[in-house]
């Protein structure tokens, strides 16, 4: 597996299961404009059960003019805490439980659980996510084309985490998250849209559960 599949790996559902997630009131706020964005944001979200969306995904590196770029769905059952995430590349499939790494290239499916703590963030946990540990502030509004976005940037009080701030951007009239930024202590960039975001699609349990039947021909590790 190369680096920037492994780098893409481990942000995927740091961000996309975040830019999902519901914004709670915490005691780091400190900007009073910012609240007010962010509960708009809560409360839009707060009433689906289920979420499907587009995502794509650009990765700059410090010194590097190629740019590693990606783009597939994402579905999320908010009550059981399962979701599939689809790309090119690979598959990311959970019961709330487990979790399958579906790996086409390697013609690997690795099996691993799903981590309960709250410092980890996965659909189980995306509606505290923002309950401790971060602080954040508006910033200007910006544009994208014709779309007027709120811009919200938040830093984490742990020091220890990768990265030092994450941009978000809210498209205005949804109050839905429009994109965002990243930014990793090492000077990576990873920058996510989301789009075509639809609430309450029909989901059944099918649709986060692995068979090895599903994959002939691949190995299935297991890592639990």
């Amino acid at each position: 597996m190369t680096m920037k599949r492994l780098a893409f790996s481990r942000s995927l559902l740091l961000t996309l299961l975040s830019l999902l997630g519901i914004f709670h009131e915490t005691d780091a706020q400190t900007d009073p404009a910012a609240k007010a964005t962010l509960r708009k944001v809560t409360d839009t979200y707060k009433g689906y059960k289920t979420i499907s969306a587009e995502f794509s995904l650009r990765v700059q590196q410090p010194q590097q003019s190629d740019e590693y770029t990606e783009s597939g769905t994402i579905v999320l059952d908010i009550a059981t805490g399962s979701y599939r995430i689809t790309t090119s590349a690979q598959d990311i499939i959970s019961d709330g439980k487990n979790q399958w790494t579906i790996l086409e290239e390697e013609r690997e499916v690795q099996i691993t659980e799903v981590d309960p703590s709250a410092e980890t963030i996965t659909p189980a946990t995306i509606f505290s996510f923002y309950e401790k540990g971060y602080k954040y502030v508006s910033a200007n509004d910006e544009r994208a084309g014709t779309t007027q976005l709120a811009v919200v940037e938040l830093s984490p009080e742990d020091r220890q985490t990768p990265y030092f701030k994450i941009k978000l951007r809210i498209n205005k009239s949804s109050n839905l998250i429009h994109d965002i930024i990243i930014f990793d202590k090492s000077g990576v960039k990873y920058m996510y849209s989301i789009k075509n975001t639809k609430s309450n699609p029909s989901l059944t349990p099918s649709s986060f559960t692995v068979k090895n039947s599903d994959y002939p021909g691949m190995e299935f590790v297991d890592l639990r």
